[in-house]
């Protein structure tokens, strides 16, 4: 007898049988009191949560919650996939591609241009269209190591204020970056308090305006900083110099900073431990949507190329398309009939072109590991229109 396979909206009486699945297979046990307040945030966070039913049995989920990300300096609309999680007797029946389909149909009908994810395996989300679009760099300090202490005007003071001038100065550094969260109240309350324990401390520079703000932790000697966020080179040197007041009480420090940070340059010893991890994917969900909305360079010229963009699980995506990137950097991405195809397209899959978009990689670095294919005059006036941003995501889904 053939099985029965139907992809449902989760609410918040499928809590219980959800939460099973999440436990097995992200290997975590909650206590009474942490699953209410799971309950709480599964009710109230904007999120659509997918399942897939064989026999009227939950056998695979997944969780789109409903985001924003900064790029260019402004925000997207933006899905971020998470709680992908299938029992083991339902996995590699296709389950969760048919889970991906839906949500993908279901962000583009929303507005939802992009969307993110945490890999468990790059490979296996790869298949379907997303692609690296950024990756952490960590730095482990001794202490001995730590800048140099330093005298600065102004001072660093406890937070105990409200979570608004936290995210002023959040916001102001995040938006630099391309793939950044917007964060909104929600997201204070129950992700950060969650994910970055320990003491906050801002620096005010000496007319009172606050330039930065500092989450870390101290445990077991070593102290961890769970954000560090400056707007000039003054508050990150205060707050670097406080960090090095702890030299007594630690043996070293741990950050994860974005991939342009600068440190080890500023050091008097620069042989620190610095490790580089590819972090989270990205995929555009809606071509023409998205590139309706993103700022390309400014130039003397309009610009048209053709390209031809593969994208096997969105087929509205999949197709030759004419590029028009006006003088003023706005641009439209217009389908073509089979016979207006150009020989000179620019032919790439959807995965390449997100992460080429968001900064990631530039085209013609993609050119030369064969991602993307075309006339090499063609790549080298889309690189010249595109953007030079770093890639950073500071959070975590």
């Amino acid at each position: 007898m053939e099985k029965v396979i139907e992809i449902k909206h989760m609410s918040i009486e499928q809590f219980e049988e959800s939460m099973a699945l999440s436990q097995f297979a992200f290997q975590f046990k909650k206590s009474a009191e942490e699953l209410e307040r799971s309950k709480e945030q599964f009710d109230a966070e904007p999120t659509v949560r997918y399942a897939a039913y064989v026999d009227q049995q939950l056998a695979a989920q997944a969780a789109v919650l409903e985001l924003q990300t900064f790029i260019g300096g402004k925000p997207f609309a933006m899905g971020g996939l998470a709680g992908v999680a299938t029992w083991p007797e339902y996995r590699r029946q296709g389950l969760v591609a048919r889970i991906l389909v839906q949500s993908l149909k279901e962000m583009r009908s929303k507005g939802q241009t992009i969307s993110f994810l945490h890999p468990f395996a790059f490979e296996f989300y790869r298949k379907f269209g997303w692609e690296t679009y950024t990756e952490n760099k960590i730095y482990t300090i001794n202490a001995e190591q730590l800048p140099a202490r330093s005298k600065y005007e102004g001072h660093i003071e406890r937070f105990g204020g409200s979570l608004n001038e936290l995210n002023e100065l959040y916001e102001a550094y995040a938006s630099k970056y391309n793939g950044s969260l917007v964060r909104t109240e929600f997201w204070w309350k129950y992700r950060i308090n969650a994910r970055k324990p320990g003491q906050i401390v801002l620096y005010y520079d000496k007319s009172g305006s606050a330039l930065g703000y500092l989450i870390y932790e101290v445990k077991d000697y070593r102290l961890s900083v769970h954000e560090l966020i400056y707007l000039n080179e003054q508050a990150r040197e205060a707050l670097w110099s406080f960090i090095a007041q702890h030299d007594s009480m630690i043996k070293e420090v741990t950050i994860t900073v974005p991939s342009d940070d600068m440190l080890p340059y500023l050091l008097s010893n620069p042989r620190i431990k610095q490790e580089i991890i590819p972090y989270f994917m990205a995929r555009i969900v809606d071509a023409e949507a998205f590139i309706s909305q993103y700022d390309f360079e400014a130039a003397s010229e309009d610009i048209e190329l053709s390209i031809e963009l593969s994208d096997e699980l969105a087929p509205w995506n999949d197709g030759c398309y004419l590029l028009r990137i006006a003088a003023s950097g706005k641009a439209t991405l217009s389908r073509q009939d089979e016979n207006e195809r150009k020989l000179d397209a620019i032919k790439l899959n959807i995965g390449s072109f997100t992460a080429m978009l968001m900064g990631y990689i530039r085209p013609l670095q993609l050119s030369q590991i064969g991602r993307i294919q075309g006339d090499i005059s063609g790549i080298k006036r889309l690189q010249d229109r595109i953007p030079e941003r770093t890639t950073y995501l500071p959070d975590f889904f």
